[in-house]
């Protein structure tokens, strides 16, 4: 592990979560047990995305006895790239970890991260398509095949070499997060792919299997969140390559 600057946080933890109150105390408490343990100082930071329920009110419950932690609350729903976006650019910490508020990669399976930082690597992100992932609960097989699906269209219109852009469970050293993120414009579910998209210019990614046991309360909708996902990888490309013509041809 990078050896923490005892005058700074080390980490933060960044959860979206959007109508997640029958989760999210759950998840929260398991985190904030975790890094209660760890020799070095963290946040968490939940970004509430215009739930409907209780959400917010039971993340502040599970966290009332943390030191250091937020609860953002966006006005209206916007998708889960702006509430990823809108917690990274709030953390303080010199690492940034984005986790889903199902927790489906526990908590405790960053300790594979952290060498890999050790290493010099900017981001490293979860795997459950590399040897070595250990998938404990399946999606349904419409899902697996909407994910294959996707990956599909993600390495014909955009990158190749990364077999699973939607893991939610990715570290960032701090300063390479801010500028990622400062750049992602898609709101919904493909924001993943468009980080991964813009890391790729300047940033060393590494992939780690892990384990991830499938939620059945998945927010994604396969018809209507497939059709969506693809527009965005379209706009993806649309708006980056410009960029990168405009980086090549000064």
């Amino acid at each position: 592990m990078p050896k923490p600057d005892p005058g700074s946080i080390h980490l933060s933890v960044v959860i979206p979560a959007y109508n997640e109150e029958d989760r999210i105390g759950a998840t929260l408490t398991s985190i904030a047990a975790y890094l209660g343990k760890q020799p070095y100082a963290s946040e968490v930071i939940v970004v509430e995305d215009g739930s409907r329920d209780r959400t917010a009110e039971r993340a502040a419950e599970s966290l009332r006895g943390m030191e250091r932690h937020a609860i953002l609350s966006l006005p209206r729903n916007r998708g889960k790239g702006a509430a990823v976006k809108e917690g990274v650019m709030k953390a303080a910490g010199e690492f940034i970890l984005f986790s889903d508020a199902d927790l489906s990669t526990p908590i405790e399976e960053l300790e594979k991260f952290w060498p890999w930082m050790d290493q010099g690597f900017d981001v490293v992100i979860g795997s459950r398509a590399l040897v070595g992932a250990d998938i404990q609960v399946r999606q349904s097989f419409f899902r697996e095949l909407m994910g294959k699906t996707f990956n599909v269209f993600v390495r014909r219109l955009l990158m190749k070499g990364i077999p699973d852009t939607q893991c939610g469970f990715k570290l960032f050293r701090g300063d390479a997060a801010k500028s990622i993120f400062s750049r992602v414009a898609i709101d919904g579910f493909s924001f993943d792919v468009e980080a991964l998209y813009l890391c790729r210019r300047d940033h060393r990614i590494r992939q780690v299997p892990v384990i991830w046991r499938n939620s059945p309360q998945s927010k994604v909708r396969i018809v209507r969140s497939s059709l969506g996902m693809l527009r965005d990888l379209l706009r993806i490309r649309r708006l980056h390559r410009k960029d990168e013509k405009k980086r090549t041809n000064p």
